[in-house]
């Protein structure tokens, strides 16, 4: 999510469009699908590990599979939202507030994401079980 907010700041910063409530109205679509596309990674990811591979195959084999329908699905939404960008006349202000912002955030959290969601993974997955081991070795 942090990689969808900081693409949606960065798009409107270079339109020169406000921080306005349409706007915000955008990063609210975008936090949705951005965690959408991390939870399927996740998911698959963990399904690798519960079958024994390791967090790192585990991690890289889940963002390969899932690469192909996560970028579908972004950019089909991307191309759908063209139309709020590139709006004119009356209200086209507010579209391009909502059009810019998640077109901008929606290509931060596809590109960025997928290469550091299985890295997230990876780190959070040998903390917990580094953690876990500690806890086993007190009791």
């Amino acid at each position: 999510m942090p990689f969808a907010l900081v693409g949606a700041l960065i798009a409107i910063f270079l339109r020169g469009i406000p921080n306005d409530v349409y706007f915000q109205i955008g990063l609210i679509t975008l936090i949705a699908l951005a965690a959408k596309n991390a939870i399927l990674i996740f998911e698959f990811a963990v399904m690798l590990r519960d079958e024994g591979k390791s967090f790192a195959e585990a991690a890289t084999e889940s963002a390969r599979l899932r690469l192909r329908p996560i970028a579908m699905t972004s950019f089909a939404f991307i191309l759908g939202v063209v139309p709020l960008a590139i709006a004119s006349g009356a209200s086209a202000n507010s579209r391009h507030s909502i059009g810019t912002g998640v077109i901008g955030g929606m290509l931060g959290a596809t590109v960025i994401a997928v290469f550091f969601i299985p890295m997230f993974f990876v780190l959070l997955g040998k903390f917990s079980e580094r953690f876990s081991n500690k806890q086993e070795d007190k009791a």
